[in-house]
């Protein structure tokens, strides 16, 4: 949950608020006008295609080598670095943002899927929801504090004896890398890897990597519900993830001030600490799925409320209503999927969790777009998000979980293998 707290802030401060602006205003500065949003969208595609293709040979390699925690160190390194070195970035250096933000958010993203690979070692079935939740309720914490932090040196820089707002944002994406490896260090010293017989290996890692992930995809039917529940939460998770990528640059469009925003921004970050612990304890008496409803069916409430915004306190009240329900779908889909890996294969079926989340942030924003772009109103592209919550609802209606917890054992027995705990 620690590990949580810190990284987040990478996702508040440096993809989501601070960086995208200090990239059009100061690093794109000489740019023409409207490159410096381009190469921005650039560059988020092309860390989310790297991350994407990757996934599934990083899990499939960590569960192979037993090396969840070294991959994960590795990779959170890289986007503690990337953070820290981004406050180098100057006027009209918008190549080296762009490398570093790539760099960093691949640390940032693989380093998760091993994260998120710890969660079946480290709880028990029956604490899943309340671990899960929690840990997305401490990242809403983490990101919110030090967001509220850094906005607070980039609007009043005398605050802090600094001398221009340029200086205090970049001191914040260094406050990022720095705040991300504090908290990181509980996780590193304490968290212990479950311990596993390794196998005799003839071939290189990144061979053995893809040879798994092929396997994988042969495999495949073998975990019926889980191949199930990855549909629905590849159609659900995009509608998620287009509204939290468009939702700034939207309400900017029908003329939202900045300042607005931003605060709609923290609101969200901060009514989602609490609610997320509500799921996962909603969980716990209606059972997980039925939780994930709530938050799925909220989520096409807010799409058509988004359709007919006009105000800033319309677009507060959508922070508030997404606030309330993103963490809660985010955790509850993570531990629903956890319950349903076999126990050899965390990491590479997180991967493949990860895929599905990845592509989700290529394809919604792009729909979104397109819709916007030939109706020549982006009220008709957030309405068409509510097509994606729709068809992952009645997909999910057909996941059996506990069948998937079955069939996970069933294949886990087949292959031989015992599962070893650490002590608590």
């Amino acid at each position: 949950m620690l590990y949580d707290f810190g990284n987040s802030a990478f996702a508040t401060t440096i993809m989501a608020a601070v960086l995208p602006v200090y990239y059009s205003s100061v690093a794109g500065s000489g740019l023409e006008e409207g490159m410096a949003t381009s190469y921005w969208g650039y560059s988020q595609s092309i860390s989310v295609l790297i991350v994407a293709v990757l996934a599934p040979i990083l899990g499939a390699i960590s569960d192979f080598s037993a090396a969840k925690k070294k991959f994960l160190q590795f990779f959170a390194f890289m986007g503690i670095i990337a953070s820290i070195l981004l406050a180098f970035v100057g006027e009209g250096d918008y190549i080296l943002a762009s490398v570093l933000f790539i760099v960093g958010s691949i640390g940032f993203s693989a380093a998760n899927i091993f994260y998120d690979g710890f969660l079946p070692e480290i709880a028990e079935k029956d604490e899943m929801d309340r671990v899960s939740s929690g840990g997305f309720a401490y990242g809403y914490i983490g990101g919110g504090v030090l967001l509220t932090i850094n906005i607070l040196m980039i609007l009043n820089p005398g605050w802090f004896g600094l001398p221009n707002t340029v200086v205090a944002t970049q001191l914040s994406f260094a406050s990022v890398g720095i705040w991300w490896f504090i908290f990181s260090l509980p996780l590193i010293k304490n968290i212990k890897e479950e311990k596993k017989i390794k196998a005799e290996r003839d071939k290189s890692y990144l061979a053995i990597g893809f040879s798994r992930v092929g396997n994988t995809f042969r495999e495949i039917k073998q975990y019926k519900q889980v191949l199930i529940f990855l549909l629905a939460f590849w159609l659900y998770n995009d509608g998620i993830s287009t509204i939290m990528r468009m939702a700034t640059i939207y309400g900017a469009e029908i003329g939202i001030a900045g300042n607005d925003l931003i605060i709609a921004l923290l609101i969200t970050q901060f009514v989602g600490i609490p609610f997320t612990f509500f799921f996962g304890w909603l969980a716990s008496k209606i059972t997980a799925k039925r939780a994930l409803y709530i938050t799925l069916i909220t989520y096409m409430l807010i799409t058509i409320v988004g359709y007919f915004m006009t105000s800033a306190l319309h677009f507060y009240i959508l922070a508030i209503t997404v606030g309330m329900v993103q963490g809660g779908a985010q955790s509850l889909s993570r531990s629903i999927f956890g319950r349903m890996v076999p126990a050899n294969k965390h990491a590479e079926f997180f991967g493949f969790y990860g895929i599905s989340s990845k592509f989700a942030a290529i394809i919604g924003p792009f729909m979104f777009a397109f819709i916007g772009q030939i109706t020549g109103n982006s009220r008709y592209g957030i309405i068409s998000l509510i097509f994606f919550f729709i068809a992952g609802i009645i997909i999910l209606r057909f996941v059996d979980i506990e069948k998937g917890i079955e069939e996970a054992k069933q294949v886990t027995k087949l292959e031989g293998i015992v599962e070893v705990r650490p002590k608590k």
